[in-house]
């Protein structure tokens, strides 16, 4: 009990004085609370014999140990009896132990099994006064005097006494350990709200003060140097709200906050995985997403975290698409001025556009002809076509927008335009998109 039983407020039918059973608990309580300090003795040590972590004395001193206990069994051994109580409250003991134990990090188990090794002593105690009250009886002393003398001759009776001894161990182990677990649950509260706010320091940039990078790394247990990305997630109805236990089940440490109606995570990686997260962001949790480059310190995250807004605002609302911030730098430029990003594609393929019945063969020949290379023959495997009609397609192109297939410069203003394109709608106006919603 030192980490032994406090208690709870007895009641009538448990001590009641007509009965041998009643009696004879009084008596013992009675007879065993002066010996109080000698009870405590043998309990720490006791506790001390069989539990490292408190013979240690760290993080339980001897004295805490000490306090405890003698408070613990005081309180007990009055609720036992049906003595007044000394000291308020009986389960007061109990819950502070509890809440004591939780902060100090001791584990329940050990805690519980310090509770059992003192009601085991305090019954030996008990026991020793019953034997030393029969002795006396037989030898024809005290006979009539001790009121446990009038009851203790009874096997039954004591072992009786020992059931209640341990129904008291019992009952307030309970209210010890519920006190624990709301301890520990208040405990977790306050962590993961510091951990909240030093996880959105960050990302407000005020990472740059040691102090709270060091603060940040211990509160999120992970170093202050490593290799991180930030990821900015719509909160899509569709897709789950948070990406971290997909990627938890893959080995991924994450840590996610709704933050302006999006879900912001920074999420530590180990080589070769930023693919892997991209993989899980678009295949497994169906949200819509955007991907900062790879920084090194925590003290980054507030630049990486605008980054990944700027990749997120180039998709297109709900499409659960993933895409890192240097995979779409040309995007991220178009979508910052929209009225730069209409003017390429009127510029640059505004004709091709006007032309309802060839526009989409047109628009789709030419993006596969750019992206590989703008070789003609690999494009005709793709669109599965004969490479003439690439050819046919793209010089119709030119014809259109009066520019030549040969030219460089050609070249990068239709592969703009491509990527202008979506992030406008069907009458010019700007296509939704996370960033561009309207």
């Amino acid at each position: 009990m030192a980490d032994s039983p406090g208690a709870r407020t007895p009641r009538s039918d448990d001590h009641g004085s007509g009965g041998a059973d009643g009696e004879l608990r009084r008596a013992l309580a009675v007879a065993l609370v002066p010996q109080i300090d000698e009870l405590t003795r043998r309990v720490v040590a006791d506790i001390h014999a069989h539990s490292g972590t408190y013979a240690s004395g760290a993080p339980v001193s001897r004295d805490d140990l000490w306090e405890i206990c003698r408070d613990n069994l005081l309180r007990a051994l009055e609720d036992f009896g049906g003595l007044p109580p000394s000291g308020g409250d009986f389960e007061y003991a109990a819950r502070e132990t509890g809440r004591r134990r939780a902060e100090q990090n001791v584990p329940l188990d050990t805690v519980l099994q310090a509770y059992r090794r003192g009601g085991r002593v305090m019954w030996q105690m008990m026991a020793e006064h019953l034997r030393a009250t029969r002795a006396g009886r037989a030898g024809g002393t005290g006979q009539g005097r001790d009121p446990v003398g009038v009851v203790a001759g009874d096997r039954d009776t004591e072992l009786d006494m020992a059931g209640a001894v341990w129904e008291t161990i019992d009952r307030y182990s309970l209210v010890m350990a519920e006190s624990y677990r709301l301890t520990q649950l208040e405990m977790q509260g306050r962590q993961d709200t510091r951990r909240v706010a030093l996880f959105e320091a960050l990302l407000d940039g005020r990472g740059d003060d040691p102090a709270v990078a060091a603060a940040a790394s211990a509160a999120l247990g992970v170093p202050v140097h490593d290799r991180y990305v930030i990821v900015v997630a719509a909160q899509d109805p569709a897709a789950p709200p948070n990406p971290a236990p997909v990627l938890d089940d893959h080995g991924i440490w994450s840590f996610w906050r709704p933050r302006s109606g999006r879900y912001a995570g920074i999420v530590r990686l180990a080589a070769g995985e930023s693919g892997v997260l991209l993989d899980l962001l678009r295949h497994r949790t169906g949200a819509t997403a955007g991907v900062s480059p790879e920084f090194d310190r925590l003290a980054q995250a507030g630049r990486a975290l605008r980054l990944a807004e700027q990749a997120l605002r180039t998709l297109p609302a709900g499409s659960g698409e993933a895409a890192a911030f240097d995979d779409r730098l040309a995007e991220v430029l178009l979508v910052g001025r929209p009225e730069i990003a209409e003017r390429i594609v009127t510029t640059q393929l505004g004709a091709v556009l006007d032309t309802a019945a060839e526009r989409d063969a047109l628009l789709s020949t030419l993006r596969v002809w750019l992206d590989s290379g703008c070789s003609a023959a690999r494009a005709a495997e793709l669109l599965y076509c004969h490479r003439n009609t690439v050819l046919n397609r793209i010089g119709r192109i030119a014809e259109l927008t009066g520019r030549s297939a040969e030219s460089g410069e050609a070249r990068l203003g239709w592969a703009l335009a491509l990527r202008a394109l979506p992030l406008r709608g069907a009458d010019g106006e700007p296509a939704p998109t996370e960033g561009y919603v309207g």
